[in-house]
Parts: structure tokens; sequence; C-alpha cells
């Protein structure tokens, strides 16, 4: 039984080491540049040790988006919980606030705007996204009907249109000249989207 438990504990390193070392490559090199061979050695690990946990590089790319869609879910829902939850417009500004700001970081905007859908395919991209940031909107957006603050109506499809546009705004301030100003515009933007949904 303890050796059992040691050799879990020793795969469960392993896993996490080809995932720590897998996240900085993809961020500053992207999907395609990074080999496994790139992967392993940077984990000090062989490479059939990477395809003992991992069945092949795009497993090993999912495992780190979902890390890092994982942590960026906690961070916003961080932000949410802060924000009033009597007034509807805070926590839509909180949220768009606290997406804008952590796409504004480089590997999560390589990683999960960039990499993931060019890697993983829409579809799987889509997938994953439902479990973290897409189902964080959903939950939002489904909070806010059953509140009476928007109106009765399906939420999925909502949310889809939603994430669209939050991707494309980060998308859009991280390739403008003053990101700043472009971040503040789109800040604005987003907030008038979302505010025109509510109840007047």
């Amino acid at each position: 039984m303890e050796s059992k438990r040691t050799q879990a504990g020793r795969s469960a390193a392993t896993r996490a080491a080809l995932i720590g070392a897998a996240r900085p490559l993809f961020a500053e090199h992207g999907y395609a540049a990074v080999s496994t061979d790139q992967i392993a050695r940077a984990a000090g690990v062989t490479r059939g040790a990477l395809y003992h946990q991992f069945d092949g590089k795009e497993e090993l790319f999912a495992a780190v988006f979902e890390q890092v869609e994982a942590e960026l879910v906690a961070q916003l829902g961080a932000g949410i919980a802060a924000a009033d939850p009597t007034d509807a417009v805070a926590m839509l500004r909180a949220d768009i606030a606290g997406w804008l700001a952590a796409c504004a970081e480089p590997e999560v905007h390589r990683i999960v705007l960039i990499e993931a859908p060019a890697a993983l395919g829409w579809e799987r991209w889509r997938e994953i996204g439902r479990h973290y940031g897409v189902g964080l909107v959903e939950e939002a957006v489904q909070s806010l009907v059953d509140a009476g603050a928007v109106p009765p109506q399906p939420v999925r499809p909502l949310a889809h249109v939603l994430v669209g546009a939050l991707e494309e705004a980060a998308l859009y301030a991280a390739r403008a000249e003053d990101r700043q100003a472009a971040t503040e515009e789109v800040r604005e933007a987003l907030v008038a989207l979302v505010t025109g949904l509510l109840v007047r």
C-alpha cells in the first residue's frame, strides 16, 4: 500500500513538473514551436515519462490551458465576490475589469486567446472553457436573470455572445499601440453592452 502511495506521489509530481515546464514554453514560443523533447528536458524527465503522463503534446497543452483557466476563474470570482451583490452594474464592471486585467498578462493572452483555439480546435477549446470562463459567465447571467435584473431568456447563447465580446475586446486592447487607452475604451464599450441587457 505504501509503495502505491509513493508511486502515485511520484506520478503526480512528474505531471506537475511537466505542466510547470510546458506552461512558460507555450506562453513564450507558442504551441507549434515547442517540442515534447524541449518540455521533457525543461521538466527534468524523460520523453517516455511525458508520454506516460499524457497521450501527447495536445493533451499536455490542454492540461496547461485548464490550469490557466482555473486560475483565471478564481481571480475573476474573487473580484466579483468583492463587489456589492445588490448592485448588478458594479458586479458586471468588476467582472469586465478583472477579465481585461487578466488578459493583459502575456501568459494568459497567449495561452487562452491565441494558442488554445489553434492547438485544441474550436470544439474542445469551448468544451474546456464551458467548465471555466464560459461557465462563469453563464452562472453570472443566470444569477442576474434569477434576480430579475435581466429579462428571462436562454442563458447559454447569451453567455457565448458575451464571452465573444469579452475575448474580442481583450484581443483589440492587446494589439493596440496605446494599450491603456484601448483597454479603457473597450471597458466602457463592454459596460455599455452588458448594462443594456438590464431591466430598466
